[in-house]
């Protein structure tokens, strides 16, 4: 019996990866899901707004959670897995910092209740930015669906392929190059969705007590915010939250562009948009702090840049059961505990 199961789990993922290569050939469209799962927004939704009664930061860390993934062999879902070797969740940008990973599982059991094997774990968590920024305020978009999950990830990439805190404006642009986004437009508008959201001590309190190893303040941070931050960061290197937008911290608007334009950028890769001379950032920062409107309308094309990231041609993805263990994990483990129990009962 035990081998007829073996034999019907391997059949069953070869049909997986048949569907999983015609998927991978498909283009992206909104559509993608209008006969196989027509309710998988709404049903994302209805969980992302009971996630947010009692977690206000979910938001914002949802749309963080989809750009990690994304500039990490692209937009595949890698950030999800848990095998400890290769888990991106403790590479240095996402360790202790990454969150609203329970979301995504419920999100994923709830569509799995009702559309088995059919939604993406990257493509959850693609929708669940997109209902994110409209939940906070911000612009809705179509967002284009299809994408496949990887079967692997990858966290030397991750250390190195984020763009860091405290980073130079050159660095963070040759990062976004690196995926195939634009190195002004995409830059600064995806930078504007630190318009919501919170930030821990550690990410900016050298901007505060020894600014490039000088012992000084930041000359780019502004005195009377600078003097608050020490009151929540009195020492360098805690986990103290504080928002990153200290206006509208849970809204999703251009409040952020305004704060950059009188040194109220909390992390450095925030203000150096803004405070590097002569870069080609600064007007644009300068554009969508008097129009929302452009901001907005930036962002959304950006986002959709962003959720184009691809993996490479030649890897063919799957649609995760659980979106922390590739499918064949999960038939191992189902296997071998199946087998364990006909063992113990003969």
């Amino acid at each position: 019996m035990a081998f007829v199961r073996h034999i019907v789990a391997a059949l069953f993922y070869v049909v997986l990866l048949e569907r999983s290569v015609s998927f991978a050939q498909d283009q992206l469209t909104p559509t993608f899901y209008d006969q196989t799962c027509p309710n998988v927004t709404n049903i994302i939704r209805g969980i992302l707004l009971n996630a947010a009664i009692n977690d206000p930061r979910i938001t914002a860390s949802l749309v963080r959670l989809h750009f990690h993934d994304c500039f990490v062999q692209g937009c595949d879902g890698s950030i999800l897995l848990d095998d400890p070797d290769t888990t991106e969740k403790v590479a240095l940008p996402n360790n202790n910092s990454a969150r609203g990973y329970e979301v995504i599982d419920q999100m994923k059991a709830a569509l799995e209740n009702v559309c088995a094997q059919t939604v993406s774990c990257a493509d959850i968590l693609t929708i669940a930015a997109e209902e994110s920024v409209v939940l906070a305020g911000g612009p809705s978009w179509k967002v284009p669906l299809g994408r496949l999950d990887s079967r692997s990830a990858n966290r030397s990439l991750a250390n190195t392929a984020l763009p860091g805190f405290n980073e130079p404006l050159d660095d963070i642009k040759a990062k976004f190059a690196a995926v195939g986004l634009d190195t002004s437009v995409d830059v600064v508008a995806l930078s504007g969705a630190h318009t919501f959201g919170r930030a821990q001590c550690f990410t900016f309190d050298q901007r505060l007590y020894n600014f490039s190893g000088t012992g000084d303040q930041d000359p780019d941070l502004n005195e009377t915010l600078a003097a608050r931050l020490r009151e929540i960061c009195p020492t360098v290197g805690l986990t103290n939250l504080t928002n990153l937008d200290q206006t509208t911290p849970d809204v999703f608007d251009n409040t952020y562009f305004k704060n950059l334009q009188v040194e109220e950028g909390l992390l450095r890769s925030d203000q150096i948009l803004f405070s590097t001379q002569g870069a080609d950032t600064v007007g644009i920062v300068n554009d969508f702090s008097s129009n929302q409107t452009a901001f907005f309308e930036d962002f959304v094309e950006s986002m959709i840049r962003m959720g184009n990231i691809r993996p490479l041609a030649d890897v063919i993805g799957e649609v995760r059961l659980n979106c922390r263990v590739v499918n064949a994990n999960i038939s191992i483990a189902a296997t071998d505990a199946e087998d364990a129990r006909l063992v113990s009962s003969t």
